[in-house]
């Protein structure tokens, strides 16, 4: 994998970059639509890449290796090729499923063991089976395994889990290090930054982090409950340390107006079940705020979805139409509001990355936060 920086915002750190892997170039600023089991949920892969114009995706390692599973997987040569998507994929490491499975899990040094979710059998993931399971799955981008702490936490506890973190990279990158990819192309691993809330927790932990060389750095951790600004004081101070000609991913962020500030702070990459979740629930990000479909207002409006027409449902149906069927609990209702939220972020990092070449980013940035957050 390589990395180049195209441009640089001279008010703030946002950047433009290029993410080479061998299944295609990323155009950073980048948002990753989440296909936790090989699918985008209510999104085709067709629509994915020609009308959304996702450049990458992330598939879950811990739902993956539980179904389909790794033999199915290896027998179809890896996950591209199982569900036909010929661009990058990035796995995270199960790392977030140790966080959110609590009361199914047991954690020591040596790994988890965690009852499954679907029949309640046991596993354990070890930082080396994470690694190995993610060379079987094929993506092209791997994360290194790790606790995710929950907010809050105290500091003894965020210690704790920030220093077997960083005992757990050292396995992981030794496991990469003595294993090849499966199918042919190249792997990239990156390693996550924790640390909680705590100044020199994450201090400490982006030093660990960048002292290991990785080709890219994720920060982890944030967007689990804390308020926006203190993910924004922690985003800054790890960007702060974190090497500059190395592409950063925040995980499970966020909201479009999240997105704008972190792009500002430096940050790189990201990804979150939001625009696909709120989409079939019946809540839309658009380019002048948010709309919650099922309200009457927008019974008898028959306007395009988005004004800027970010995809193309957005000209082929209406407000109204899209209420009926969520009204009429029409599938396709689902559908299209994930498609078009989902176009929605694309085309909000897209014009984020075009104001940076342009070196007009700030101030837009600034002109479009209170729109994105507005209910309309």
């Amino acid at each position: 994998m390589d990395f180049r920086i195209d441009g640089n915002d001279s008010e703030s750190r946002a950047r433009a970059g290029v993410v080479g892997t061998d299944h295609g170039e990323i155009l950073t600023p980048v948002f990753m639509p989440v296909g936790t089991a090989g699918t985008v949920k209510a999104i085709h892969q067709r629509d994915l890449a020609d009308d959304i114009r996702a450049m990458i995706i992330l598939g879950n390692t811990y739902h993956l290796y539980l179904r389909p599973g790794l033999e199915i997987l290896e027998a179809a040569g890896g996950l591209h090729r199982f569900i036909g998507w010929q661009k990058p994929i990035l796995t995270d490491s199960g790392g977030y499923q140790v966080y959110s499975l609590t009361d199914r899990r047991k954690l020591n040094e040596e790994g988890v063991t965690f009852q499954s979710h679907i029949d309640g059998s046991r596993h354990v993931f070890t930082p080396e089976k994470a690694i190995d399971i993610q060379r079987s799955i094929g993506a092209d981008i791997i994360m290194a395994f790790d606790e995710c702490t929950p907010y809050p936490c105290d500091y003894e506890y965020a210690r704790r889990s920030t220093d077997i973190t960083h005992r757990w990279l050292k396995r992981c990158v030794d496991r990469f290090s003595q294993t090849e990819s499966k199918y042919g192309y190249t792997q990239s691993l990156f390693p996550i930054v924790q640390g909680s809330t705590y100044h020199d927790l994450r201090k400490h932990s982006a030093e660990v982090i960048a002292s290991f060389g990785a080709e890219g750095n994720a920060i982890g951790g944030l967007s689990v409950g804390e308020p926006h600004e203190m993910m924004y004081e922690m985003t800054a101070l790890v960007c702060s340390i974190l090497p500059w000609d190395k592409p950063r991913y925040l995980m499970g962020v966020g909201t479009p107006a999240n997105i704008l500030e972190s792009i500002a702070l430096g940050v790189d990459m990201f990804d979150c079940v939001m625009p696909t979740r709120n989409g079939r629930n019946g809540m839309l990000f658009t380019s002048n705020g948010i709309i919650n479909i099922r309200n009457e207002k927008w019974k008898n409006d028959f306007s395009p979805i988005d004004e800027n027409a970010v995809s193309c449902v957005d000209t082929q149906y209406s407000k109204a139409y899209l209420r009926h069927l969520f009204v009429a609990r029409e599938m396709l209702g689902s559908m299209i509001a994930s498609q078009h939220n989902l176009a929605f972020y694309l085309w909000l990092v897209g014009q984020a990355r075009e104001k940076i070449l342009e070196g007009s980013f700030s101030r837009w940035k600034n002109q479009m936060l209170p729109k994105l957050s507005q209910r309309l």
